[in-house]
């Protein structure tokens, strides 16, 4: 959406530049040769009245041209009455001058020469400036030629001042996109974050409620969702964990019953049974009961679980003559997950090596973190999983196959998954 805005913003902007800059261009290209024909017009009458005035010579006129020519752009050339051409006449040379409005030539007339109307006349490579003018001798030609650079001199520099305002309008539009699509932006990230942890199932996670109208609107509704939410939850766990004790009941009567019977083998039997059941209902109780306990999102430092699961186990693997060994960080490696979970699933791999390989086979449990998962590798120096093993109740060697089922189940719930190789699992856990 940001990038969008700013395109829009810089879009818009480009084209109102635009819609300015090309008549200004046209206008500012159209004033500098404008400047520049009236500047050459006042230079070549001021080289018209010298070359009127009867006193000067043709020398002189040289003379005079040149010296013009040095400090001004363009090229002066008079045609005199004659037809002899002084200074650099322009491509194709110099215009016969244009009748006078009146009879020029009394040697007794005083006052300034008589001027005739300028003709501005475009050539080969730039435009020629001319004027006649009355002499002694007949009406005489003054031309002062501008090449298309000195025509459209001092264009550049004003050229220059409109591309850097017309930049900066830009940097601005840019910089006010920038900070408004900031503004919208920034309430509907921080309410997609709160979208994302809602999902990995903080329930705790409320989006910002500021910014504009519609955005804020967007926030009080996902806010408004996630304690809907939380509430539906709570009522459904507290059905469970209300359902669970209202079976103890029962339970408790078919345990009384069955140690009424008479059949004492066939009572110890179903009474083992009975308290398979009864642990049942404690761990739905208790996993109902855990929120409450641990938060919405429980996690636990998985070094500490693994090294107390190791210790665990460590007895039953010195008597069938197995190394466990461990391999874990110093620092904690938090995860998203209870530690009851997690020591049941680590359970689960570990119980599988026991099962499934003879004894003396060596095992090690490697831990290791990075930036977003914990990564737990259970392995050992058996013949090697076979294919196929972690799908749930399939099993070669006379188990259940629930194990290592049971641990990608655990995994896939707290986020994560289970990597089965030829001798190794690998239990890929999020982070908090």
């Amino acid at each position: 959406m940001r990038r969008r805005i700013l395109f829009l913003s810089v879009g818009m902007t480009t084209l109102v530049v635009l819609a300015f800059a090309v008549p200004l261009v046209l206008l500012m290209r159209s004033t500098t040769a404008n400047e520049s024909k009236e500047r050459a017009r006042y230079r070549a009458e001021a080289v018209a009245y010298y070359v009127g005035d009867r006193d000067n010579s043709a020398d002189d006129i040289t003379a005079y041209i040149q010296g013009l020519s040095k400090d001004e752009p363009g090229t002066i050339s008079v045609r005199l009455p004659d037809g002899t051409t002084l200074g650099d006449p322009p491509p194709g040379g110099v215009s016969a001058p244009k009748p006078l409005p009146a009879d020029y030539g009394d040697d007794d007339r005083k006052g300034p020469p008589q001027l005739g109307d300028v003709d501005y006349r475009p050539i080969d490579g730039g435009m020629a400036v001319e004027v006649a003018v009355g002499t002694p001798q007949g009406p005489a030609s003054v031309c002062l030629f501008l090449t298309v650079d000195e025509l459209y001199d001092g264009l550049t520099p004003r050229l220059l001042i409109l591309i850097g305002g017309s930049l900066a309008v830009l940097l601005l539009s840019i910089v006010g996109a920038e900070l408004v699509s900031r503004r919208l932006a920034r309430p509907l990230e921080e309410t997609a974050s709160t979208a994302e942890r809602l999902a990995k199932g903080d329930i705790d996670a409320r989006a910002p409620t500021t910014g504009p109208a519609e955005v804020a609107k967007v926030g009080a509704a996902l806010n408004g969702l996630a304690d809907r939410i939380d509430e539906v939850i709570a009522v459904e766990r507290e059905a469970v964990a209300d359902l669970s004790h209202r079976l103890r009941t029962p339970l408790t009567a078919l345990r009384l019953h069955v140690e009424a019977l008479p059949d004492r083998e066939r009572a110890e039997e179903l009474n083992t049974q009975v308290t398979s059941l009864e642990r049942t209902l404690t761990a739905v109780i208790s996993a109902a009961r855990r929120p409450q306990r641990e938060g919405r999102v429980p996690h636990c430092d998985a070094v500490e679980v693994t090294r107390n699961r190791a210790a665990f186990w460590e007895p039953l693997f010195e008597d069938q003559g197995r190394e466990l060994a461990l391999d874990l960080p110093e620092p904690p490696a938090m995860v998203r997950s209870s530690a009851e979970d997690l020591g049941a699933a680590l359970d689960a791999l570990v119980e599988n090596v026991v099962a499934h390989t003879p004894d003396g086979t060596p095992a090690r449990i490697t831990l290791t973190r990075e930036q977003t998962v914990v990564r737990i590798a259970v392995a050992d120096k058996g013949s090697g999983i076979p294919l196929g093993a972690g799908e749930r109740g399939r099993s070669d060697r006379g188990s259940t196959g629930l194990g290592l089922d049971i641990a990608r189940r655990y995994a896939e719930a707290t986020g994560g998954h289970l990597t089965i190789h030829a001798n190794e699992v690998v239990l890929t856990l999020a982070v908090p």
